[in-house]
C-alpha cells in the first residue's frame, strides 16, 4: 500500500525541520545531511519539497528571523528553544512563500513539531506567534 500525500508530506517536513535545527547550531548548510535526507527513498515531490523549504528558510533566514521577533513579545531569538525556532522558521517560510500550503496546515504542522520535539509548554507560544506572522502576512 501507497502512503498517502498527507502522511509522505509529514515525513518530508519533519526531515526539513531537522535539517532547519541543524542549520540553527551550523551557521551554514550540510551537504551532507540533505543529501541524506533526501535519499532514494522518497518521492520526487517531497525531495523537491524538502529542498525549496530548506534553502528557502537559508535564503530568507534574516527576515524570517525579523518577522518571529516582531512577534516573540519580551523573547529575543536567542532565548527561544532552537527546536521550536526551527519550526516556526519553517512554518513562516510556508507562509509567507508558499501560497499553495494552506496557513492553518503550516501552522498545524508547526504545533506537531513543537509536541515532538520542542518545550514542553511552547505549543502555545509558537502558536501565538505563528498566528500573528499569518495575520500580518494577510494584510499585506
Amino acid at each position: 500500500m501507497t502512503e498517502s500525500f498527507t502522511q509522505s508530506r509529514k515525513k518530508a517536513r519533519d526531515s526539513a525541520f531537522k535539517l532547519v535545527y541543524e542549520y540553527l547550531f551550523l551557521g551554514k548548510p550540510n551537504g551532507k545531511s540533505f543529501d541524506i535526507f533526501t535519499g532514494v527513498d522518497i518521492s520526487n515531490a517531497d525531495r523537491e519539497y524538502i529542498t525549496a523549504v530548506y534553502y528557502g528558510v537559508i535564503e530568507h533566514y534574516h527576515d524570517l528571523i525579523d518577522l518571529i521577533e516582531t512577534y516573540a513579545k519580551g523573547f529575543s531569538i536567542d532565548r527561544i528553544y532552537k527546536p521550536d525556532l526551527a519550526a516556526m522558521l519553517l512554518a513562516c517560510y510556508e507562509i509567507k512563500y508558499m501560497p499553495e500550503i494552506p496557513v492553518s496546515v503550516s501552522i498545524n504542522e508547526a504545533i506537531e513539531l513543537v509536541k515532538t520535539y520542542g518545550a514542553e509548554n511552547s505549543r502555545k507560544f509558537v502558536n501565538g506567534i505563528l498566528g500573528s506572522v499569518s495575520r500580518a502576512l494577510e494584510t499585506k
